[in-house]
């Protein structure tokens, strides 16, 4: 019996061989890969949150802040909350200005609230300035102004405070976020009762800007498409050490500096230089060209530079490519020009999707090439920005081009994922 009762437990499957068991087990398994495998990634996407979502979250954020006046004069805003913003204000509001700006002046504050609002009031920094250094107002007994005298006395340090141009910015701007910057970043204007209307064409500039900066874009891609095309094609049909050795010379820009380059392109572009002495030698030209500070040397410096990243996924897209596909099409009765047309160019389409769309996007944010190499009427978008952050020290102004510079090359590369149907990732 003992024997018996033996062999019944031994036959009988462990505990640890359940079904349940095995599932628990298989789910802890593929879990810790999974944790593994986020380990693995965590020191990258930590890298790339830091260095690239956090700035653009904190660009997109500093578009629309507008803290300056509602900071500065929080006063004043609540005494102009129930203003009808078409007479002058009350009594009460004088006096909260007035409270404001000593406030602003012991604080050192006063800087930015003045030239906040002479982003949208020319001359209102001087007045705002003059006015906070006049504080605190005092009677002729020494003690400080309160109550219906204050109006008088700001009216009679500038005429302008007794306008409603002066209130009727700080109630427009009472809320600490506001669509200004982002208005005026495509020529649009917000009136003091929030309306919005376009912008007097002597001051409309930056749809201009946008517009010039697509349109060179879009022809240093054409050209750079019309360069890499045949050169890829040619290295494609080369055997592989012979390629290789030709893409060196490809990728040696990618080893030099940018600066160098173009300093490069303004010797060989001068009047005096190796381009304008070849041409005035083989009989072409008479006299020197103009190809510095103007369109034309941006589009050709902007070009060479951003060659390279066309090449590439253009050869890599043709290399993949069989040839005995245009071979058959030509054996089959095709001309040689239309089996490589309607055979061989559609094959290469994601290639070419891919090298325009990283061409265009590239050229979308070019500064230093137009820049050096350009006149007043090549600068981009990219300029201004710069202008904005280096010279006037306009953060919300420089934010909104740049946002909306940003949101423009995410919705091409959404319009190219939904029409073009192809992974560029290849």
């Amino acid at each position: 019996m003992t024997s018996m009762a033996h062999a019944a437990q031994l036959s009988q499957p462990p505990a640890e061989a359940s079904p349940a068991r095995l599932k628990r087990d298989l789910h802890r398994a593929l879990l810790r890969k999974r944790v593994a495998a986020l380990a693995l990634i965590a020191p990258l996407a930590i890298f790339l949150m830091l260095t690239f979502v956090v700035p653009i979250a904190a660009l997109l954020m500093r578009a629309v802040e507008n803290p300056e006046i509602a900071a500065t004069l929080p006063r004043t805003v609540a005494a102009l909350s129930a203003w009808d913003r078409l007479g002058a204000p009350s009594d009460a509001a004088y006096a909260a200005l007035a409270a404001d700006l000593d406030a602003a002046r012991r604080d050192n504050t006063g800087g930015a609230l003045a030239r906040r609002i002479n982003a949208e009031l020319p001359g209102a920094r001087s007045v705002v300035m003059k006015t906070m250094r006049a504080m605190p107002l005092l009677d002729a007994e020494g003690r400080p102004l309160a109550g219906t005298a204050v109006r008088p006395a700001l009216v009679a340090l500038d005429e302008e405070w007794g306008r409603p141009a002066f209130w009727q910015v700080i109630a427009k701007n009472a809320s600490p976020y506001s669509p200004h910057y982002l208005l005026a970043s495509v020529d649009l204007r917000q009136d003091a009762f929030g309306h919005v209307y376009r912008a007097d064409p002597e001051q409309s500039v930056y749809t201009q800007i946008f517009g010039r900066t697509f349109w060179i874009s879009l022809v240093v891609t054409v050209c750079a498409l019309l360069t890499a095309y045949p050169l890829a094609y040619w290295l494609s049909t080369m055997t592989e050490r012979r390629a290789n050795l030709l893409m060196i010379l490809v990728l040696i820009p990618f080893w030099t500096s940018i600066l160098v380059r173009i300093a490069a392109w303004i010797v060989l572009l001068q009047s005096e230089g190796l381009v304008n002495q070849a041409l005035m030698a083989l009989g072409l030209t008479r006299a020197p060209l103009e190809l510095l500070f103007n369109r034309l040397g941006v589009y050709i410096s902007m070009t060479h530079i951003l060659l390279p990243f066309m090449i590439l996924p253009l050869y890599s897209v043709m290399k993949s490519i069989p040839p005995t596909y245009v071979r058959a099409a030509v054996s089959l009765g095709s001309h040689p020009f239309a089996a490589f047309w309607r055979v061989y160019v559609p094959q290469t389409y994601p290639g070419i999707g891919a090298g325009a769309l990283l061409v265009f996007i590239l050229a979308l944010g070019y500064y230093i090439t137009p820049a050096l190499l350009g006149g007043p009427n090549e600068q981009m978008v990219s300029y201004y920005v710069a202008y904005f952050t280096n010279v006037t020290i306009n953060w919300g102004m420089a934010c909104a081009l740049g946002a909306l510079l940003f949101c423009a090359t995410l919705a091409l590369y959404g319009v190219y994922r939904r029409f073009a149907k192809i992974d560029v990732s290849m």
